[in-house]
């Protein structure tokens, strides 16, 4: 798979792969030993970036990577992320904790979970409203100094915040939710990022299916599947929003591609700091997203096909 740069010079596959799905958030968790079998296709399929947290699971999402990848570990850049230390699913409701000794006693669970002595990339999943961006920052200038972590980052946050932590201790990465259903990260994080030189790593870009075009408005969600409260993912909310994937199937047939596929290739063209991670636990889904790195727009293409998509009226929802 193409490669892709993190920071000064971490190098990553184009696409990566979100793991939260292996064992949180989407149903009952995987099969431990089919979930590490995937994990290890994935490498071979040419996927080297995959992201993780503490709290998916909990804790169980990063011991599959650890396991996965513990005879290869030069041959991965691994993610995760500290600051949700409980989590209702039903609600969204976080408990969090960024202070310097929670942050300190995170980083060495998520290492022992791991097997590793280092995390490539360590992210603060939300913001401590108790905790100030820039003692996270400094704490993770100790992490960095001491070897454990290499990069850091944040995930779903503002650009003042962004700005305000780079200031102290540089940020690689910002992760957030990006996709041709969800663009607000285009008003605020995004342009930041892109004035900043940090890399933006889209969670969610299919917008969990639906831009696959394997969701309708009579599908049915597993038991502890997020979707199932979630109102973009209601019948009303799809049926609204079946003009968008009419055009993103319309590109896709035309560039011979999959709706998935057009999907990736256009948050990657945004700009060469763009790295999806996609979610799957299906091994035909994880090649068909490989491929997308292959699926290159021109500026042109791109610039034509945001011209048609901001003119499409569709539902997006927070929640």
């Amino acid at each position: 798979m193409k490669k892709r740069i993190i920071g000064k010079k971490m190098e990553v596959s184009a696409v990566g792969l979100g793991c939260m799905g292996l064992s949180h958030g989407f149903g009952p968790e995987t099969n431990k030993t089919e979930a590490i079998k995937l994990l290890r296709e994935a490498l071979e399929i040419g996927y080297t970036f995959f992201d993780s947290a503490e709290i998916y699971g909990p804790f169980v999402n990063e011991e599959l990577v650890g396991e996965a990848f513990k005879a290869v570990r030069d041959k991965v850049v691994i993610a995760t992320k500290f600051g949700i230390t409980d989590m209702n699913n039903n609600t969204g409701e976080m408990k969090l904790d960024a202070s310097p000794i929670a942050i300190k006693r995170a980083v060495d669970g998520s290492l022992k979970r791991l097997k590793t002595d280092y995390i490539d990339l360590y992210y603060q999943h939300r913001q401590d409203p108790a905790t100030p961006i820039e003692s996270v920052a400094e704490t993770m200038n100790e992490l960095i100094k001491l070897g454990k972590i290499r990069h850091w980052g944040l995930s779903a946050t503002d650009g003042d915040t962004i700005r305000r932590a780079h200031a102290v201790c540089p940020v690689s990465a910002v992760e957030s939710e990006y996709s041709m259903m969800y663009r607000k990260v285009e008003k605020d994080e995004l342009p930041v990022c892109e004035e900043l030189g940090i890399a933006f790593i889209p969670y969610s870009p299919l917008a969990k299916g639906f831009l696959s075009g394997e969701i309708d408005k009579n599908t049915k969600y597993p038991k502890g599947d997020l979707r199932n409260f979630m109102a973009r993912y209601k019948p009303e909310a799809i049926e609204a929003n079946q003009e968008l994937l009419r055009f993103v199937q319309k590109i896709a047939k035309e560039r011979n591609a999959t709706p998935a596929q057009i999907s990736l290739a256009w948050v990657m063209a945004r700009n060469p700091n763009v790295v999806p991670i996609p979610g799957t636990r299906n091994i035909n889904r994880l090649k068909e997203n490989a491929k997308a790195a292959e699926v290159e727009l021109s500026q042109e293409e791109y610039n034509s096909i945001n011209d048609l998509l901001y003119k499409i009226e569709f539902m997006e929802v927070n929640f």
